[in-house]
């Protein structure tokens, strides 16, 4: 396995120098059969090195094999390549907007084209499929990448570095390998679109760093994504779908069920179907071999359990460590208040607070009072219950009856509340400019020649047609807003 070699960018590197050019790859980008070869090869470059991904995952995170192919991107069918090259043709396709009566002479068309140069910051919970998507994205839409891994997954980030150079040509797309001084260095410079998916914490940092640059942003950040039980739901398969989307990677997944809002008289029923998905789950313990992953780094241990020990809650199974390892066992802890430590930071880890309420209300007014999480899950069967949790909660997804499989679907958005798509079309479109043209003929200064002094009543009331009309004055609210 290679070592990690932090990327130097002084002034005077060449690396700098390439990447700080207006027009670095652009020419060999405005072919679409060009982009279709390198996404294909994208592709291939995860088939070819399915075994190293394994290592270099395992190494970093203590992935288990089935989790590098379920959630990695290792594999085309995974990583989105393979729509692409189907679709490209069509999405990258100039279009004409609706019909217009007063404008359509106009010849108005809407090119789609690649804005620049990017910076993709890569997270270090998920260095394959959170990071090879977006980097499909930009190419697809023609845009040229520097894409910078975490320094947290040593393994897999020289891995990068030792991959994408042999498949992709390193004047589209280039690896910077670094921390702290690095990552400073490329925020102080101007890019055409950023991407960065990481801790709220950071994301203010890196969104203060582009403001001075005017560089666009799209971030995916954290945040404590809730549970909502109601009765009608089928408990035993709630709990399994709950419990198993709060250990996969660990717990280190950013739309991970973070905590369970749960009716109090439900609380040791849910707590007991847990109970017995964790013992199906794990038979031999969830510290055999090859069974969970383990904390990132000794840091991210040392905060989860720290959290652990600071709850006011009592664990109802679970609780074992082990720091030489960074291993969590599955934790639940139930009799957990709002003001708990474990409610006051998103987790990430295999923790999972259970906090009874009152009424379904009260849990709404909760969430509500907090930063909107990337995701609610809703377990019921009842549709009105559905309906209200949808209708008075915002969240960047909302899943019904299980848990972070909305993930695997390319065909969905991957977004938190304000912030673009990043995969599929919704990711081309991040990436895409869309440039507005005209080209009015000659003749059309007959109607539009009103445009031009000297200004008589009569323009100003030809000029009127240009105007879109409105509806009637209406008499009265059609509906009475709900309080």
């Amino acid at each position: 396995m290679s070592p990690l070699w932090y990327t130097h960018l002084l002034n005077r590197s060449p690396l700098f120098g390439v990447i700080s050019m207006p027009h670095f790859g652009r020419r060999c980008l405005s072919s679409i059969d060009y982009r279709k070869y390198l996404l294909t090869q994208i592709a291939y470059m995860l088939r070819d090195n399915t075994v190293a991904i394994e290592d270099a995952l395992f190494t970093d995170l203590g992935k288990p094999k089935f989790e590098v192919h379920m959630f990695a991107g290792n594999r085309p069918s995974h990583s989105g390549d393979r729509h692409y090259p189907k679709n490209l043709s069509k999405w990258t396709a100039p279009e004409k907007p609706a019909f217009s009566l007063v404008w359509s002479a106009t010849r108005r068309v809407v090119y789609k084209q690649g804005k620049g140069v990017c910076l993709i910051v890569g997270p270090f919970n998920y260095p394959m499929a959170v990071c090879v998507r977006p980097i499909v994205s930009a190419i697809a839409a023609g845009n040229t990448v520097v894409f910078k891994p975490s320094e947290s997954t040593p393994a897999m980030s020289a891995l990068f570095a030792e991959m994408f150079p042999k498949y992709v040509n390193p004047g589209v797309l280039r690896v910077v390998n670094g921390g702290i001084e690095v990552m400073e260095k490329l925020l102080d410079m101007r890019w055409a679109h950023l991407v960065f998916t990481g801790s709220t914490r950071v994301g203010r940092i890196v969104s203060i760093a582009a403001a001075k640059t005017l560089t666009p942003v799209t971030m995916e950040l954290g945040g404590k994504s809730p549970v909502f039980i109601h009765p009608s739901c089928d408990m035993q398969i709630a709990a399994r779908r709950i419990l198993w989307g709060k250990v996969v990677n660990a717990g280190q997944t950013c739309i991970a069920p973070d905590y369970v809002l749960v009716p109090k008289e439900l609380e040791a029923e849910l707590v007991d179907a847990l109970k017995k998905a964790h013992d199906e789950f794990y038979p031999d313990g969830p510290f055999a071999a090859g069974v969970m992953g383990k904390m990132v780094t000794a840091e991210a241990f040392k905060r989860v359990t720290g959290l652990l020990k600071a709850t006011q809650g009592t664990i109802a199974f679970g609780g074992d460590v082990d720091e030489a390892t960074k291993a969590i066992a599955p934790t639940v802890v139930v009799d957990v208040p709002f003001n708990d430590a474990l409610m006051s930071e998103e987790i990430f880890g295999p923790v999972l607070p259970i906090v009874t309420v009152a009424s379904i209300d009260e849990g709404i007014d909760f969430v509500n009072n907090g930063e909107h999480p990337l995701a609610i899950y809703v377990f019921g069967k009842d549709e009105q219950f559905k309906k209200q949790v949808l209708s008075q909660t915002q969240s960047g997804a909302i899943s019904m009856n299980d848990v972070v499989l909305h993930a695997a679907s390319h065909e969905l958005p991957l977004s938190g509340v304000g912030a673009s798509g990043i995969r599929g079309q919704y990711g081309f479109d991040t990436f895409t400019h869309f440039r507005a043209s005209m080209d009015p003929p000659n003749w059309l200064d007959v109607v539009l020649g009103i445009r031009y002094p000297p200004y008589t009543e009569r323009n100003i009331k030809l000029s009127s047609y240009f105007c879109p009309s409105i509806p009637s004055r209406p008499k009265g609210p059609s509906f009475e807003m709900e309080m």
